[in-house]
């Protein structure tokens, strides 16, 4: 008899934990953020600033992860990655910095004098693009020097004319991003060699602006990155280039760090204080979401995708912070 009653208390244990598991068990992964944690834990805010390229990326993943996680605030803001760096590397400073370019070394110093741990992202592939009127017919495509040439002060190419002798002899009018984006500060360094640009450029912090500007300027040549042209291929043409065998177009196709448009190629970056990543669950696993659905991002706002290499590798450094 008591044998029967042992049996029949471990038959009703039995089922008891088959029907847990059936109702409960399949609830645990049911919304689970990129880092683990269950999406109703998951709550407060995550603040970025920094590059205006990048922005269009940045806000894009912004709204795909809020559409994912309703209880946590993502801000997003261009004030143009050395301004945002400002922001960034102060006490109980922003999350995320957006970088057209990688850190320097003095915002290094900063942020080891602040104790701030900063971790690198890099997300994506932007092209420099040479932009120009839809009416201008003559500079579609140019050589490598003879854009430099157009952006180099000590140059002296004043009127178009001066770059090719058929060209219009009319001045030449340039436009650029301002100081405090990187992607000035790329240009000045990278593809100018640290030479001055030419005292009347037309430098805006605003990225719409300089596309306006361009676009109702006749003799304009500016540049930007190249998602900026994507979403206005209908005011501006973008120059091909020649660097040496042949002009390219530069496309997510072309733009890549050993492809035809390499010359010109840079790679973006988000940075995250990872100080805040430990102790806000939501920071990192926005930055978890950020390189899991970088590719997807990247190809829908005028990037080009990184290699899964370099995705990988940001996934395994913000794993090993959790």
């Amino acid at each position: 008899m008591k044998r029967l009653k042992k049996m029949s208390l471990f038959l009703m244990l039995a089922a008891v934990m088959v029907f847990t598991a059936a109702c409960g068990g399949g609830d645990t992964n049911e919304g689970a953020s990129g880092n683990g944690e269950n999406s109703e834990e998951l709550e407060g805010s995550v603040v970025i600033d920094g590059s205006g390229t990048v922005y269009p990326f940045m806000a894009r993943m912004a709204e795909n992860y809020m559409g994912e996680q309703e209880n946590v605030s993502v801000e997003v803001s261009r004030s143009g990655t050395s301004a945002g760096f400002k922001k960034f590397l102060v006490e109980d400073g922003t999350d995320f910095n957006d970088a057209s370019r990688q850190i320097k070394d003095e915002e290094k110093a900063s942020a080891e004098e602040l104790a701030i741990d900063v971790q690198e992202m890099k997300v994506a592939l932007d092209g420099i693009t040479i932009v120009i009127n839809k009416e201008n017919d003559w500079a579609t495509e140019l050589t490598q020097q003879e854009i430099i040439d157009i952006f180099l002060s000590s140059a002296g190419k004043k009127k178009w004319s001066d770059v090719r002798p058929d060209f219009p002899d009319e001045e030449i009018q340039t436009y650029g991003p301002n100081e405090n984006h990187g992607t000035y500060e790329f240009m000045f360094e990278n593809i100018l060699e640290e030479q001055e640009l030419p005292e009347n450029i037309n430098l805006q912090q605003d990225y719409s602006t300089l596309v306006d500007l361009v676009s109702k300027d006749k003799n304009a040549i500016g540049f930007f990155g190249y998602g900026y042209y994507d979403s206005n291929k209908d005011k501006l043409t973008a120059v091909k280039v020649d660097f040496g065998n042949g002009p390219v177009e530069p496309s997510l196709d072309t733009i890549k760090e050993d492809g035809d448009y390499a010359p010109f190629t840079r790679p973006v970056f988000t940075y995250l204080n990872t100080n805040m990543a430990k102790e806000k669950p939501q920071v990192l696993d926005y930055a978890i979401y950020t390189m899991e659905n970088a590719q997807d991002v990247a190809a829908e706002t005028g990037f080009a995708p990184l290699s899964d290499e370099d995705v990988q590798a940001s996934l395994d450094a913000l794993n090993g912070l959790k």
